[in-house]
């Protein structure tokens, strides 16, 4: 890291203002090369007025507002130069050229964050929040990564491995000092309590974290019945919008038909399946095989009945196909009914009448909202060394249960502390570093 590293900062495109970005040891020197100011005595956190001169030609290139900050005290702990210059393409790119030009290199993707990562600035879940931060698309994937830049994670796991800690030092000690304790009694007394009581705290995180994962990415929501029962006229009241075509024509709707709606601060992924039913036809018969596979993938499958016609076997047998995933079983064609059952969830689609409907999924996932009051895990990743360090204490669980030596159950216990220090970044792999920092955008 000894390179100094520039980039452009804001999006490439016309705009009032541009910044590019340098970090590194000659960053204020290799800016002070191609500026009208002395910037090497200027104090930190400030900002001058001057213009960018091509040091070749003297020409003067834009007139800008230069930012220094200084070693430590900035994100990537380097020395930062900022130059703030009028927003045009050409401009923005003539002015990095002079940058390259004289000593610093383009930056690669996420390379000023990792470079707050590698510096211990942060740690890798905060740099992961950063990410999340530029891609959150509504305000409860804005609190979260709010969270996660602010140290929420760590806050939430340092508990967790100071509790390994004492787990791994009350087994040293025996096995250092055998004397002084009964292995059994030890291991019954203090050690299993305590593995059990940290395997429950590690269920609670990875349960919230579910809830947290449902804000972020969305619900996969699967709308299915069979042909002519109002799915699209359901599909486009969701979406206020006429995205399916509706006809009185079964079998209308032949492929699958999307779209995303926010339901406050969640977001439901919609698929319009065809509709399910025996047929001869190719084409509707490829629909409905995608149908199956989206029921299948599906995370909240909403069943439209025709509330104004008895049930048929093939609505018995889709309510059976769909029996184990989450669903609302959804009365649709409530203004053709001669009576409304109360316990059925009844709606009319196609007046766009669906307040029920839109109560119930507040009512199944509102509860998930605890993800944006208490600290939870951001991502598969995290989830993943999560599940793996439960793993293995329910590894060492066993082995204390079936009276192992404890010198072999710790190191199942020493893995699962690795698995949370994993989490944080603080052990890690270099391949595994580059492929996370690749997903970030240049500049940052």
């Amino acid at each position: 890291m000894n390179e100094t590293i520039a980039a452009i900062a804001t999006p490439l495109q016309e705009g009032a203002i541009s910044i590019i970005r340098m970090s590194g040891d000659e960053a204020i020197s290799i800016a002070d090369k191609i500026c009208t100011l002395k910037l090497t005595d200027v104090p930190a956190n400030s900002i001058r007025y001057g213009f960018i001169v091509d040091p070749q030609s003297q020409m003067k290139v834009d007139e800008v507002l230069i930012s220094v900050f200084r070693s430590p005290k900035t994100f990537t702990t380097e020395d930062i130069v900022e130059i703030n210059c009028h927003g045009g393409v050409y401009i923005t790119r003539q002015i990095l050229k002079l940058c390259l030009a004289n000593g610093a290199r383009l930056a690669t993707r996420g390379e000023f964050t990792q470079r707050a990562f590698l510096n211990g600035r942060i740690d890798l879940t905060q740099a992961e929040a950063v990410n999340d931060m530029i891609e959150a698309d509504n305000h409860a994937n804005a609190q979260m990564a709010m969270q996660g830049i602010r140290g929420s994670i760590r806050r939430l796991l340092d508990p967790l491995i100071n509790d390994i800690l004492n787990i791994i030092a009350n087994i040293e000690v025996n096995i250092d000092y055998p004397e002084y304790d009964d292995v059994v009694q030890l291991t019954n007394d203090l050690l299993l309590p305590m593995a059990r009581s940290w395997v429950m705290k590690i269920d609670e995180i990875l349960k919230r974290s579910e809830s947290g994962r449902l804000i972020k990415e969305g619900i996969q929501t699967a709308i299915v019945g069979k042909p002519n029962v109002g799915k699209s006229s359901l599909l486009n009241a969701l979406l206020e919008e006429e995205k399916a075509i509706v006809t009185d024509i079964a079998g209308t709707t032949r492929d699958i038909v999307e779209g995303n709606i926010q339901l406050g601060n969640f977001t439901l992924h919609l698929i319009d399946t065809a509709g399910i039913r025996d047929t001869d036809d190719t084409v509707e018969k490829i629909g409905i095989e995608r149908s199956l596979k989206a029921i299948e993938n599906a995370q909240l499958v909403i069943v439209v009945l025709d509330g104004s016609r008895p049930l048929d076997q093939e609505d018995e047998q889709l309510l059976a196909m769909t029996e184990e995933k989450t669903r609302i079983i959804l009365y649709n064609k409530r203004d053709l009914m001669e009576k409304t059952n109360e316990e059925h969830l009844t709606v009319c689609a196609a007046n766009g009448e669906i307040d029920p409907l839109l109560t119930r999924l507040h009512e199944l996932y509102d509860k998930h909202l605890i993800a944006l009051k208490e600290p939870s895990l951001a991502n598969e990743r995290q989830s993943g060394l999560m599940m793996k360090a439960r793993r293995c204490m329910e590894t060492a669980i066993e082995a204390m249960e079936a009276g192992y030596e404890l010198d072999l159950i710790t190191i199942d216990i020493q893995e699962a502390y690795t698995a949370l220090k994993e989490i944080l970044g603080e052990v890690h792999r270099e391949d595994l570093l580059d492929a996370l920092f690749s997903n970030f955008c240049l500049g940052k």
